[in-house]
C-alpha cells in the first residue's frame, strides 16, 4: 500500500469522522447527479469519481446500488419535509419543492409509485414509508376544502404528475410536470430545491 506524503514531507492529517461525514455528503450529492444524468443503472464508479473519492470510500458508505439510491431518496424526502416545516410554508411552496425532485430524479418518481414496487418486501416497505412521509408533508399544508383534500386524491394526482414527467432534459421534465399540475387545476409555487 502506497503511503501518501505531502510536499512538506509529512503525512496529511487524518480527519477521521469529519472526513467520513464530508465524504458521505459528497457521495450523496454525486449519486443524485449521476443518477439524474445516467439513470439508476449508472456505474457506481462514476459516483466515486464525481465525488472525488476512491472506490473503497464509496463501498464503505454504500455497499451496493440500493443503499446509494436509498440515501438519495432519503435526502429528497427530508428536503420536502424541511420545506413543509418552514415557518410560513404553504401548499404551493412545498409542491414546488416536490416538483423539483420529480424533474430531477427518476428514482424519486419510482418512490412515489411505491405501491407498484416489486422485489424484496424490505425495499417495498421502505419505499412505502418514504412515500407516506411525502404525503404527510404535503397534507400538512393542504387547505381545507382544497380540490385534493378528498380521500386519496392528493396521492393520485402526485402519481399522475409523476407519470407525465418524462423527457431527455431536466427542463423538459419540469415543463411537463408543471403542465400536468396546470391541467389538474393545481397551482405550484416556484420549482426549486429546498435551500433552507
Amino acid at each position: 500500500m502506497a503511503e501518501h506524503i505531502g510536499q512538506d514531507g509529512r503525512r496529511p492529517a487524518n480527519d477521521g469522522p469529519k472526513a467520513a461525514a464530508r465524504n458521505r455528503a459528497a457521495l450523496v450529492a454525486a449519486a443524485r447527479e449521476v443518477f439524474a444524468e445516467h439513470g439508476l443503472e449508472a456505474p457506481l464508479s462514476a459516483i466515486a469519481r464525481r465525488a472525488g473519492v476512491g472506490q473503497g470510500v464509496l463501498y464503505r458508505h454504500f455497499p451496493d446500488r440500493s443503499t446509494a439510491v436509498a440515501a438519495v431518496l432519503e435526502e429528497n424526502v427530508r428536503q420536502i419535509e424541511q420545506a413543509a416545516a418552514d415557518e410560513g410554508a404553504d401548499f404551493d411552496a412545498v409542491l414546488g419543492v416536490l416538483t423539483w425532485h420529480l424533474a430531477e430524479s427518476a428514482a424519486f418518481i419510482g418512490l412515489l409509485h411505491a405501491d407498484r414496487v416489486g422485489g424484496r418486501s424490505g425495499i417495498r416497505a421502505h419505499a412505502l414509508a418514504l412515500s407516506g412521509r411525502v404525503e404527510r408533508a404535503l397534507r400538512k399544508h393542504l387547505p381545507r376544502g382544497h380540490r385534493l383534500s378528498e380521500g386519496d386524491d392528493l396521492v393520485l394526482c402526485v402519481a399522475m404528475v409523476s407519470a407525465a414527467v418524462i423527457g431527455p432534459t431536466r427542463e423538459e421534465r419540469e415543463h411537463r410536470a408543471l403542465a400536468a399540475w396546470r391541467l389538474l387545476g393545481v397551482e405550484v409555487g416556484p420549482v426549486r430545491a429546498y435551500g433552507g
